[in-house]
């Protein structure tokens, strides 16, 4: 195991990259289709996107892998492609990364729910995370990350199917709302309860992306730091999606709004940082200016 990506954030602020899909989709990519598809369809696109983020200033960048566990590619009819999926994914990003920088293999939701609330047992979801962590190991990325969850449990169930099919450090984000009582996921799993569960199960990270824009993530933080010493993982999105008069998906937060609230998130306890939906190289490229001015 490569325990340097650790080291580093020992060391100082780690910057992760922004948007795949944001970006996927400014190159023309067709919603409503699998994007993990394009790793096999449109490899040179991939690689591309992932250099324009460690041109950027990421240390580390994610794999076009969000939605290639099996459950997730079976909806697109490419379930029986998962493990080259995954593994071309790291590959493409091993093509293009630079000296001295990192690779996280993404590992996002199934989409779907565990009983009583879906059709899905622990072990379903086990098996179909296991063949994806494999795939990215073997495709030698640095890390997994387990991102976007909405359900602790099947955070839990990714971990323990990571952990069964490599050695690879696993860091874990959830995706948080807030309301009168504070910041839950969407099956009412709290701060405190996700942390001290991901703590027992010995992640050497953990924390939240996706849902909030930047100036709601710095009091998740504030929060989150209440409950933890680990270090803190926050990845923004650029606030609401919402569609143009020419179709197009926008985002609320405009960048320079954005930015202003990296120094905050930081100052609040933020080790690892980077953007989420509607973040693009231009948010990685101010945040990695910000990092570097952080005595």
């Amino acid at each position: 195991m490569d325990s340097s990506v650790l080291d580093l954030i020992n060391e100082r602020i780690l910057l992760l990259d922004g948007g795949m899909g944001t970006e996927l989709i400014r190159h023309g990519f067709p919603q409503g289709t699998c994007p993990e598809s394009w790793n096999l369809e449109r490899p040179e696109l991939i690689i591309k996107i992932y250099k324009s983020y460690f041109e950027a200033g990421s240390d580390a960048v994610l794999t076009n892998s969000f939605g290639g566990n099996k459950i997730k590619l079976s909806s697109y009819g490419l379930d029986d492609k998962c493990y080259e999926i995954n593994s071309t994914a790291a590959y493409l990003a091993r093509e293009c990364r630079p000296e001295g920088k990192f690779i996280g293999g993404s590992m996002g939701p199934t989409g779907q729910f565990l009983k009583p609330q879906g059709n899905f047992t622990e072990n379903d979801f086990e098996d179909a995370y296991a063949e994806q962590a494999m795939a990215l190991s073997k495709g030698k990325v640095d890390f997994l990350l387990i991102e976007t969850q909405y359900d602790l449990r099947e955070a839990l169930c990714a971990l323990k199917a990571a952990r069964k099919s490599c050695d690879l450090p696993v860091f874990v984000t959830l995706t948080f709302n807030k309301n009168p009582r504070g910041y839950f996921t969407i099956m009412g799993d709290s701060v405190s309860k996700c942390i001290k569960e991901l703590e027992s199960n010995s992640v050497p990270a953990l924390g939240a992306n996706c849902t909030l824009d930047s100036e709601q993530m710095v009091g998740l933080v504030k929060d989150m730091r209440k409950y933890t010493s680990l270090p803190l993982i926050a990845q923004a999105n650029a606030g609401q999606p919402s569609l143009s008069s020419d179709g197009k998906v926008i985002y609320s937060q405009p960048l320079e709004d954005y930015i202003r609230f990296i120094p905050a998130m930081i100052e609040n306890g933020a080790n690892i940082i980077g953007g989420c939906c509607g973040t693009n190289p231009d948010y990685i490229r101010q945040m990695a200016s910000i990092i570097k001015n952080i005595p």
